[in-house]
């Protein structure tokens, strides 16, 4: 039977949705390869690769090759930025973080799409699915999120649309799924000699 175009598309998102959520709910830690472009408003693309560690609740290290020595850590609560060529360390917590990476926390809890976002569009891409996912909050720090999903339901592209019209792109390759990951690979300790500055309620708290 063939179904009208509106339908067969409003199937394809919840089935990407179920399986999206299937796929990323079951495994306690992952490990990718991440290829991450910025673009800034007026400003030239920006590449950067390195490994991404996930461990559940709300943890994930973003340990950079290029360029070297940069570091993007969550401990589940608060979360660091290391610059070596700053030689700086900012700290604030999750929940406060404006950063375009905070948005694969999703992936570090309980994965509820339809839980943070009100909306979903789709389309084809090749054997792909592209799924943009628009949020329930306003005060978002990105306006929209699109996922391209292969048909095992993997997220190998996601785009972040910032609020300020910045793009942030990763391209994940390399997928493990529940590899050994030891908590403290979560905890950041900061090099000898950096700057260290906290932000937000991190400041206030003293912590």
């Amino acid at each position: 039977m063939l179904l009208p175009p509106g339908l067969a598309k409003a199937l394809d998102v919840r089935q990407a949705i179920a399986g999206i959520e299937a796929r990323y709910n079951r495994p306690r830690t992952m490990q990718l390869r991440f290829e991450q472009t910025y673009t800034g408003y007026g400003r030239p693309p920006r590449t950067e690769r390195g490994v991404l560690y996930l461990r559940k609740p709300r943890r994930m290290r973003w340990e950079y090759e290029q360029p070297p020595g940069k570091l993007f850590l969550s401990d589940g609560k608060f979360v660091y930025f290391y610059s070596p060529a700053a030689n700086r360390v900012e700290k604030m917590p999750l929940k406060e973080s404006g950063d375009l990476r905070t948005p694969l926390a999703f992936l570090m809890g309980r994965l509820d799409l339809r839980r943070d976002f009100r909306e979903f569009r789709s389309r084809p891409e090749g054997e792909d699915l592209h799924v943009v996912a628009l949020p329930k909050s306003k005060n978002a720090p990105y306006r929209e999120v699109v996922f391209v999903v292969t048909p095992e339901f993997r997220i190998k592209r996601l785009v972040v649309r910032g609020a300020d019209e910045s793009v942030m792109e990763f391209r994940f390759s390399a997928e493990r799924i529940n590899p050994p990951l030891p908590p403290d690979l979560f905890v950041f300790r900061a090099p000898p000699g950096v700057e260290f500055i906290e932000v937000g309620a991190a400041q206030e708290t003293g912590n």
